[in-house]
């Protein structure tokens, strides 16, 4: 049989149950059609790069499935008919990973990191800008670019002669 990958985004405004008891209808609908689900992962709510039926946010369910393609089709029509499911995506794949995804363990990743050994910002030194500048987070006065510096005080100039005003003669 073959092997698939199914992703499905449901609505923002249903709970994480609920999207657990849509990942178990789709299982029950694949194991009918004489298929089974290796692996379910439920990737949490996360923010949509674009609004899908104005939702901002969406919940991700992936599926691992081994099933006849029949039964692929029946389920794919079982998402399509749910008004609840933003969108899904269904991949042949050559063989099922048994690790947990990509997904997953990037969260993990982020979880034992917590932010707080990075320095934040724009440009790596805890400011905006590249290598040649910016707002680096530190003092942009002229002494630390070798300039001269600026007056402080107002600019003091000759007075300008003005054009006589006149008829134009």
């Amino acid at each position: 049989m073959p092997f698939y990958e199914n992703v499905f985004v449901a609505r923002q405004d249903l709970s994480a149950q609920q999207v657990e008891a849509m990942g178990e209808t789709l299982a029950q609908v694949i194991t009918t059609g004489g298929g089974k689900v290796t692996k379910k992962e439920y990737w949490g709510l996360r923010t949509l790069a674009y609004r899908i039926k104005k939702n901002r946010k969406g919940h991700y369910m992936l599926l691992n499935v081994e099933a006849p393609a029949p039964a692929m089709a029946e389920a794919e029509r079982t998402l399509r008919i749910n008004e609840d499911v933003l969108r899904y995506l269904t991949v042949k794949v050559e063989a099922l990973e048994e690790a947990p995804s990509a997904m997953l363990r990037s969260r993990g990743r982020d979880d034992e990191g917590g932010r707080g050994d990075r320095r934040g910002g724009f440009g790596g030194r805890g400011g905006f800008g590249g290598p040649r500048g910016g707002f680096g987070g530190r003092d942009r006065g002229a002494y630390d670019s070798g300039r001269r510096p600026r007056d402080e005080g107002p600019r003091e100039s000759a007075p300008r002669e003005s054009a006589p005003k006149g008829d134009g003669e």
